[in-house]
């Protein structure tokens, strides 16, 4: 059986007590599904088991600098009654995982949890993981926050007066964080969520790479990311060898052929080491909070950054003893809202409802946050 233990929360003492007092799930014990045992299995079967709440998107395609195009997903929340005014409504950017998109069932309950607060979400969909054609031979890595920035300035740039809140899980946490440790004081966010991120990509590599997590993980992402190539051979084969990429059975194969080609680095080795958030963490100005479980199987428990989240004003790391990754099973017949979602639905309330709070208690002093 599964002990019920309270998570570890590592921040400072003004963020602790912000978070304490205005999103209370922190200091709440998390008690996994019982048979649900294991980060593997939670992991699992939340893909098998989540319910997917109704969303109806109203999809937008901009363009970029470089020719190509980026799918975004929007739910406008127009009958808020909490916040009538368009343009002053709070918006909750989200970035899925690396094969996710705006369908996944963590996107939908992350939406249900906004709208019914009030808030408009946008859902930014990796480049050829949105049902979009590829108009140029890019897709998209953790490492390249290029796309992000656009997709931010277009969301500021049509609602100004609305605070706007971003949250990544997986590798779309690890790319917000990039994008955080980059932008600084000017990323445009009043605060940042993170939820099952991979902090040091090689460490990742390596325990998705033990043979039963090489299994039941490693070969059905390398599987899905390939067909993602496939779909769009006839773009992509004019700056890669598809056909090699196609054989690909691992994610650090993937990335040889494929990514670390694409995005013009020298080796694998060397994206590794660009995409990897945890040593960016003192570049950021933000208020973070970031979700982990101690059994995630992508992300193992000695690379998480809890040196640095000890030191840093701004960044506060939960972890949990259990929840897999993007699991956080809870109940009997974990269908519905889980730990993950009531986490999510009470921080980005607290960073809308306090921004001056926020801002005292993580001592950054940008305008942005008033």
């Amino acid at each position: 059986m599964f002990l019920v233990k309270t998570p570890v929360l590592v921040c400072s003492d003004a963020f602790r007590v912000f978070l304490q007092r205005h999103c209370p799930v922190v200091a709440e014990p998390f008690s996994p599904t019982p048979w649900c045992w294991g980060g593997r299995l939670q992991t699992l079967v939340r893909v098998l088991i989540k319910s997917s709440p109704q969303v109806d998107y109203r999809n937008e395609l901009i363009r970029t600098a470089d020719g190509g195009q980026i799918s975004l997903d929007w739910v406008d929340n127009g009958d808020s009654a909490a916040y009538p005014e368009c343009y002053s409504r709070p918006t909750v950017l989200i970035l899925p995982g690396l094969t996710g998109n705006s369908r996944q069932t963590y996107v939908l309950h992350a939406v249900s949890q906004a709208t019914r607060r009030g808030y408009r979400c946008v859902v930014f969909n990796n480049r050829g993981f949105g049902g979009e054609e590829l108009l140029t031979p890019v897709t998209f890595c953790a490492a390249d926050t290029s796309d992000l920035e656009r997709v931010v300035l277009h969301v500021r740039e049509l609602f100004p007066q609305a605070p706007l809140l971003g949250t990544g899980v997986s590798l779309g946490g690890m790319l917000l964080l990039n994008y955080l440790a980059r932008k600084g004081s000017e990323a445009g966010l009043v605060a940042g969520l993170t939820m099952s991120v991979s902090w040091d990509t090689l460490e990742s590599c390596a325990s998705l790479e033990q043979p039963i997590n090489r299994l039941i993980f490693n070969r059905h992402l390398a599987s899905n990311l390939c067909q993602a190539i496939n779909r769009h051979r006839k773009m992509l084969e004019t700056v890669v060898d598809v056909d090699h990429v196609l054989k690909a059975r691992t994610i650090r194969e993937f990335d040889e052929r494929y990514t670390s080609v694409m995005f013009g680095y020298k080796s694998c080795l060397d994206y590794y080491q660009e995409a990897s958030p945890n040593y960016k963490l003192p570049r950021t100005t933000v208020p973070i909070l970031c979700l982990n479980a101690a059994d995630d199987p992508f992300s193992p428990k000695h690379a998480l950054p809890v040196a640095l989240a000890k030191r840093l004003p701004n960044v506060a790391l939960l972890v949990t003893s259990h929840g897999g990754h993007i699991g956080y099973l809870e109940g009997l017949y974990p269908r519905g809202e889980g730990y993950m979602d009531r986490l999510f639905g009470q921080f980005i309330q607290a960073a809308f409802d306090h921004p001056g709070d926020l801002k005292g208690a993580c001592s950054i002093k940008e305008e942005l946050l008033d």
